[in-house]
């Protein structure tokens, strides 16, 4: 009887070994980033090298700390384009590699083209950057996944809270670009949405020259009061300048003593170093400790995707990628992220969920959804464009 046991503890042994003899199941993982990182006009917050792929790296380290138990093995393979690179090419180049998931950090035309290159051979993106919501509506792209917020998600947090605090009345300064009109338009719909009064907009146009000088800090102190006096009573100046061209200056400069919010005061972002809830000074500390620098919004995004992949790669236990898709985009899914909740993605336009954060550039001020804003299926989906709205159609 003895002889026997042992001899089966031997069997037992010598299967355990060749299962962990066998080759690991191998994911690659790319990464195309955009030509240039953007400054910020605040010296303090200008952003790193590596701000994104930083997150994405810890990713890759946390899929392989769950991987080694489950004979996975993560790679991730960076790509930085140049001026006039095609993120096309770049994203065809991870194909024909046989890199099945890219994390992108791209514009939005510039990640429709990517997009629509490698649809055909089966890739996924992971859209970790770029906040727009045609992304995700009438040019939304069924190999498409998205990490990041929308423009929507976030006007929306910043506006539930402000309409919590009864700051109804609004006045919205718009910059002159693009995007400062496209963040404005999502938070002339949630004032909207959520019963806030836009009272009076105002356009700060850009007419370039650099406020770095001498002088710099008497012109501002100068112009900031004479550009916001003369309107009618309002609660809170609200600004939309994803150009970072004039928002950072309002703080304290109003000619009205009055709060500011949007891209400048409090503002709402996906991810801020000041966030400790959660288990989150964990994260914070070991992101801390790899980069030396604090974790950004586009570093947590990043981070958010590649663990998307790992996640459904452990629960699938396979690399092929149309399994590990349909995991993503299944009823089954969901991510932990340090926000409180686990976060699911919407079905009909492959959004992930998430809470935003409202922070000051030292603390959390708050966290959205706010209290008392109910929903029939999850809070999480008054943040942003709602099923019913949706003019997605992912065929």
């Amino acid at each position: 009887m003895i002889r026997l046991h042992v001899g089966a503890i031997g069997l037992s042994m010598l299967a355990t070994t060749s299962v962990l003899a066998a080759d690991p199941i191998e994911i690659g993982v790319g990464y195309i980033r955009r030509p240039a990182v953007k400054p910020a006009l605040s010296l303090v917050e200008q952003p790193a090298e590596n701000d994104g792929v930083a997150g994405a790296r810890l990713a890759t380290e946390d899929n392989n700390t769950t991987g080694k138990f489950l004979n996975q093995h993560f790679t991730l393979e960076e790509l930085r384009l140049e001026d006039g690179d095609d993120a096309a090419k770049a994203a065809v180049a991870f194909a024909d590699r046989n890199v099945g998931f890219i994390i992108a950090d791209l514009p939005a035309d510039a990640l429709l083209k990517a997009a629509d290159a490698v649809r055909d051979r089966g890739t996924v993106l992971l859209n970790a950057g770029a906040i727009d919501d045609r992304l995700r509506e009438e040019d939304c792209r069924t190999n498409v996944i998205h990490a990041a917020p929308t423009r929507s998600m976030l006007a929306d947090g910043l506006a539930q809270y402000l309409v919590w605090k009864q700051w109804k009345r609004w006045m919205l300064v718009v910059g002159s670009h693009d995007e400062d009109k496209r963040f404005a338009e999502a938070l002339r719909r949630s004032a909207t949405r959520f019963g806030a009064k836009i009272v009076q907009e105002r356009v700060f146009e850009d007419t370039g020259g650099a406020r770095r000088t001498d002088s710099g800090v008497t012109l501002i102190q100068r112009q900031m009061p004479v550009f916001t006096q003369q309107a009618p009573a309002y609660d809170i100046l609200v600004a939309a300048d994803e150009s970072e061209v004039f928002a950072s200056y309002l703080p304290y400069r109003t000619w009205d003593a009055r709060p500011v919010a949007g891209s400048a005061g409090l503002v709402p972002r996906s991810w801020d170093a000041a966030q400790d809830q959660w288990g989150a000074v964990q994260m914070q500390n070991r992101f801390l400790k790899l980069n030396s620098r604090r974790m950004t919004a586009l570093d947590m995004q990043a981070w958010t995707a590649v663990r998307m992949i790992g996640e459904a790669v452990s629960r699938v236990n396979s690399s092929d990628r149309k399994k590990v898709f349909d995991f993503l985009t299944g009823p089954d899914f969901s991510i932990a992220a340090f926000k409180g909740q686990r976060l699911t993605l919407r079905d009909w336009n492959l959004q992930l969920r998430q809470p935003i954060l409202l922070v000051d550039g030292r603390m959390v001020v708050s966290v959205s959804p706010q209290e008392g804003f109910l929903h029939q299926v999850s809070e999480l989906d008054t943040l942003g464009v709602d099923r019913p709205e949706t003019k997605c159609k992912l065929h």
